[in-house]
């Protein structure tokens, strides 16, 4: 596979107004994704875009808006929806494409564009590289005829539609009467649909994260910022915290005390729970490789197991659907439930934990410690030099590394997607060993890079 251009682990992602998060790029995405989805059948295609509530939505929408409708496409667009409910709308609506514009749980200078194909799920590296491709040639190539131009409607349906189908979810025999419920929507694109869902369940809810302004989008708030809805559950006297990201495809919970429930024990309390129903596909979890030892003994304790994936959620689904799996997720919060969605849904993996606490009758922080997690250290190291993980000394270090962790715990160590860093984090039953190897391959990794 060629250098990537534009698309990154999550589709195009930068600082809103400049490269590659302008209106020319996003233009050109239109162009490019309108030409590549547009087949050569009779009948009009349809893109669907939904978006999250930055500033810079207003900015790049339109230049999408005006690329697809250049080569024909109709476009129907959703306002704030979360990216889950556009991959849904774009497999119910029968789209030919969907776009979410949101950078997820970053600040509100940045902005992404993420594309979905007709079944909802995010398109292939392969995909992506022929649109990047065709985003380089010359602006008037292909383009529709005066007559065949794509109409653009704005229709208001699609957050009730995804607030049925989440409530769908949930199981019919149970309901949230009696639960007092504080969510934090991080002002993004859950603000009005995750209350909504979780109110007409039959829950108490207090919303905080729910004034967007296009500039508040992650502050202080959401799933990246848990003491929010922390203070908000022992300010309200609440059951459980929910706290989603700026486009609601992750989640982290917190129980009546304000203690923090990370990805890996959400989808311990999930699987575990799914096993026992029978429910549970592929005999066990899909998570990658940052998720913690002690959920993997956890499973295999439970004789179900977890394979890991490259870190990216995208890879969790990948793997997921080679292998029938309908459990996998990221200890950042992404959780992704494939009986219910195509995509993280911060939402869905929600309404299964509160299933369980229904079921179970017993306070959140009695189901919030599903397994005890190993000590686990990560530090960051920037790098400039081309390849500081191929020295000669680096690899000693890490080898050496491996053997004293020999058995009890494990080392990973990789260079970010993002940007210009190498992540190295060791986790194991010993905490002294654990920090001393971290210690001793990041500051290897520092004198190399």
């Amino acid at each position: 596979m060629g250098e990537r251009k534009y698309f990154g682990t999550d589709g195009i992602r930068g600082r809103a107004n400049s490269h590659p998060m302008t209106a020319e790029v996003a233009l050109r995405v239109g162009l490019a994704a309108g030409r590549l989805f547009r087949t050569s059948d009779d009948r009009r295609h349809l893109v669907v875009i939904g978006k999250d509530t930055r500033l810079s939505g207003y900015m790049l929408e339109p230049a999408l808006v005006a690329g697809l409708a250049s080569v024909g496409m109709d476009v129907r667009t959703f306002g704030p929806l979360p990216t889950p409910g556009v991959a849904m709308m774009t497999r119910s609506m029968r789209a030919d494409l969907g776009i979410m514009i949101s950078a997820s749980h970053n600040d509100y200078a940045d902005n992404g564009i993420k594309l979905f194909g007709p079944d909802g799920y995010k398109l292939s590296d392969e995909i992506e590289m022929k649109i990047e491709a065709m985003m380089d040639e010359a602006l008037g190539e292909d383009l529709a005829q005066s007559d065949k131009l794509g109409r653009v409607k704005r229709i208001d349906d699609a957050p009730p539609r995804y607030i049925e189908i989440a409530k769908q979810a949930f199981p019919k025999r149970l309901s949230l009467k009696g639960l007092r419920i504080a969510i934090d929507c991080a002002n993004g694109a859950g603000y009005r649909v995750a209350p909504t869902t979780l109110y007409e369940l039959g829950a108490e809810v207090f919303s905080v994260g729910v004034e967007p302004n296009g500039l508040n989008i992650n502050a202080e708030c959401g799933s990246t910022h848990p003491q929010t809805v922390s203070d908000a559950v022992k300010r309200y006297r609440c059951d459980i915290g929910i706290a989603l990201d700026g486009d609601a495809d992750r989640v982290i919970i917190c129980d009546e005390k304000g203690q923090v429930v990370d990805g890996d024990q959400i989808m311990a309390l999930i699987g575990l729970d799914w096993a026992k129903r029978g429910r549970l596909n592929g005999n066990g979890v899909v998570a990658t490789v940052m998720s913690n030892l002690g959920l993997e003994r956890r499973l295999q304790a439970e004789g179900l197991k977890l394979e890991r994936t490259k870190v990216g959620d995208r890879y969790v689904m990948e793997r997921m659907r080679e292998g029938g799996f309908n459990i996998g997720g990221e200890q950042s919060g992404h959780i992704i439930l494939k009986d219910h969605a195509t995509t993280g849904d911060g939402l869905m993996a929600a309404l299964q934990v509160l299933a369980v606490l229904v079921e179970k009758g017993v306070p959140m922080s009695e189901l919030a410690r599903q397994f005890e997690p190993v000590p686990q250290l990560l530090k960051n190291v920037r790098y400039s030099s081309e390849a500081p993980l191929e020295t000669d000394n680096v690899k000693a270090v890490m080898a050496k590394a491996e053997a004293d962790l020999n058995g009890s715990g494990r080392l990973l160590v990789r260079k970010s997607g993002t940007e210009k860093l190498i992540r190295v984090m060791a986790e194991g039953d010993d905490e002294a060993l654990v920090k001393r190897v971290v210690d001793d391959v990041a500051e290897a990794v520092a004198k190399a890079g």
